[in-house]
């Protein structure tokens, strides 16, 4: 079974006190996860770990997906990017940390969010930048559908062009399914690019879209991830704020959650706890908080527990740690970590 909000023991009530602080401590918190020495996931050959974007798990709660931007010394201008490479840069692992599924070759630059619908199908956003894209390569700011063994369902946007409107985006960071089959992508990996939400239907049809740059409520700057929770609310890490946006699937703003801290990362199990990662807190962009995985109640928000992990400089505002997370069916919990370039796996160790 996944993770239950039950397994854990009730936190004090001055941990409750904490949460409606200005700041999270993580001495307040209760670390149910143990901190890995060695590196989890491995890729074949000699092949070495690239930048891991976004992850989810598979339907069947045990494989992984993950987004690894081609190989850290591929010998591309950019580094972590796919320009040049021919490796596969959407992953599947086993619970092992072995590679079984792989495609998504010579498809992307810059290969950021991935979401796995329930039919097994994999959706992954290409987000890169508009000065990345080299002249002429009809890559990048577009969305892919792939059946779980890498056929292409569906394409949206138009590739190597960015912009407004139904038919374009501007580097999409992520994207998630609604239980109907909708899509919402969240538009705007960047402050000067569409700061949206784009919703679709199952067949790839423009619905509707709400957001722009700002920092009123329904307003962005950089939706770095996309959720939706058990009562079908979408949740978007409006990271650059500082804060999680609550919408209806109608774009009808709910709330907005700042006690997650700076989100990169959502991810929801079936017992409605809410994970986010948190791998840009520093002294300079969220000033008072700390990197880590904050875990808590989904309908509720308050925070319960607080992964902090083994690197980071409250100094550096260049992003470090887990980006991403995600859990498996039986509670194990995995971050997405590009800076380190690690897929990791954190074991469950508290009851």
């Amino acid at each position: 079974m996944r993770l239950q909000h039950s397994y854990f023991p009730g936190i004090a009530l001055a941990v409750v006190s904490l949460i409606l602080a200005s700041s999270v401590l993580a001495q307040g918190y209760l670390n149910p996860y143990a901190i890995p020495m060695e590196p989890w996931a491995e890729l074949p050959g000699s092949r070495t770990m690239g930048a891991v974007g976004d992850i989810d798990v598979d339907p069947d709660g045990e494989h992984m997906w993950a987004v690894v931007r081609c190989d850290a010394t591929a010998p591309n201008r950019f580094g972590d990017e796919c320009v040049d490479s021919d490796l596969d840069s959407v992953l599947k692992f086993n619970s092992e940390g072995r590679v079984v599924e792989s495609f998504g070759s010579g498809m992307f630059i810059w290969p950021h969010g991935i979401d796995v619908d329930s039919e097994g199908n994999v959706w992954v956003t290409d987000a890169v930048n508009q000065n990345r894209i080299p002249s002429g390569d009809k890559r990048g700011h577009i969305v892919v559908k792939f059946s779980p063994t890498g056929e292409v369902l569906m394409v949206l946007g138009t590739p190597g062009e960015q912009g407004p409107g139904p038919d374009h985006f501007t580097s999409p960071a992520d994207v998630v399914i609604g239980d109907d089959g909708n899509i919402f992508v969240a538009d705007g990996h960047y402050e000067n690019g569409n700061s949206r939400v784009a919703k679709f239907d199952r067949n790839g049809n423009f619905i509707k879209q709400w957001g722009k740059t700002g920092y009123a409520p329904g307003e962005f700057r950089v939706l770095h991830t996309i959720a939706i929770d058990q009562r079908g609310r979408l949740f978007v890490g409006d990271r650059s704020n500082n804060r999680i946006q609550l919408f209806d699937q109608e774009g009808e703003f709910i709330n907005s959650w700042t006690q997650f801290g700076r989100p990169s990362g959502i991810f929801f199990d079936e017992h409605d706890n809410i994970y986010v990662a948190d791998s840009e807190s520093d002294d300079l962009q969220n000033p008072g908080w700390e990197m880590g995985i904050r875990i808590g109640d989904a309908n509720l928000g308050w925070v319960d527990y607080f992964v902090q992990l083994p690197y980071g400089d409250p100094r550096n505002p260049a992003g470090n740690g887990a980006e991403f997370v995600a859990v498996d069916a039986a509670g194990n919990m995995y971050g997405g970590e590009p800076r380190p370039r690690k897929l990791q796996k954190y074991m469950r160790v508290r009851p």
